[in-house]
């Protein structure tokens, strides 16, 4: 079989969870995807499928803290140094294996090869960063223009991604629809709250804290996912709470689609998720995380979900969720012909 290598970004789960409906159409079109990337992302992929190859990736090590914008500038060196490192291990790879026909990076800016087609998947064409914002976009941009295609998971009207996925600027993009690892279902509702919990740290701890703390006199059901990646899951039950270290997509479009409302941070794949499994939602964004305080903002006033910062949230932000239309988006199915650029290979 021919391989193709898909590659997501360590930040999170966000971009590793997007690439399970990728991976899943590889497989379905007698491909063999080599999952490549590194830390939760590789464990969760791991756990998502493992019988796949896998490669470990050199580490980006990016700290988070409240001025993301300006950590990463300082930081930008050892960004630079893993990008380099990562671009050595793919080529290797690719030099000591002749089936691979390709290369899916979503936001690594290394993983690519001029031996074989590559693809960049990105919903941030344009990379918001206040007064920086044009430079920042333009960067991007060039890293974009180095791959084949960039594949884009938003309609052409960018409904969900606004301003983020817009570019005049030709980007051999495409637009891909919602990618989600979950479809919709009309099922029951089980549970009145789910939160999913999801970030780097020390925000999502704080985050958890706040919600368990805002949550304490709530009376209906709720079910915490706190999106820690352990070797074992493990599940508690804390008189109207349940609460799981983690679970994998099977379970968790089965708790989605029975779910009144959703609480979580605006990430983009959590965004997508939601849409495609028509959700009301409370979005909380990660302060200092532009992209995340544009999405909540954005989509608030569309009228579709509640965004309410960490410290202002409450109950009363369900009851304002289940009054509005929530987040909806036609679930998009994959078909081979985005493969199109693999098949000379």
């Amino acid at each position: 079989m021919k391989k193709i290598i898909v590659a997501p970004l360590n930040w999170g789960l966000g971009h590793a969870s997007r690439c399970v409906p990728i991976i899943r159409l590889l497989i379905k079109y007698k491909y063999s995807p080599v999952i490549a990337t590194d830390g939760v992302a590789l464990l969760f992929l791991k756990k998502e499928f493992p019988e796949l190859e896998t490669i470990q990736l050199p580490s980006y090590n990016i700290k988070y803290g409240k001025n993301l914008t300006k950590l990463l500038l300082f930081q930008t060196p050892k960004i630079l140094k893993a990008i380099t490192a990562e671009r050595k291990v793919i080529e290797e790879y690719i030099q000591d294996h002749d089936d691979v026909i390709g290369v899916i990076s979503d936001n690594r800016f290394g993983v690519r090869s001029d031996k074989v087609p590559s693809v960049y998947i990105t919903h941030q064409v344009n990379v918001l960063s206040g007064m920086w914002t044009w430079l920042t976009s333009f960067v991007h941009q060039k890293i974009i223009r180095r791959f084949d295609e960039c594949w884009i998971p938003d309609e052409e009207l960018s409904l969900l991604s606004g301003k983020l996925s817009r570019s005049k600027r030709s980007l051999h993009q495409k637009y891909i629809g919602s990618l989600s690892r979950f479809s919709k279902e009309n099922k029951k509702h089980l549970h009145d709250v789910v939160v999913v919990l999801s970030g780097l740290e020390p925000n999502r701890t704080q985050l958890e804290e706040k919600l368990h703390e805002a949550l304490e006199e709530y009376k209906g059901k709720i079910v915490f996912i706190r999106g820690v990646l352990e070797s074992e899951q493990k599940k508690d039950h804390k008189n109207n709470i349940t609460i799981y270290n983690y679970v994998l997509s099977q379970e968790l479009q089965e708790i989605l689609n029975t779910a009144k409302v959703v609480v979580s941070r605006s990430g983009y794949s959590s965004i997508m998720d939601y849409a495609v499994t028509g959700k009301k939602a409370v979005l909380i964004p990660t302060k200092g995380q532009t992209e995340q305080e544009y999405l909540a903002k954005y989509l608030a006033q569309k009228g579709n979900i509640v965004s309410v910062s960490e410290n202002m949230f409450c109950a009363k932000d369900i009851e304002r969720a289940q009054d509005l239309s929530g987040l909806t988006v036609e679930d998009k199915i994959l078909n081979k012909e985005l493969l199109s650029l693999f098949k000379g290979k």
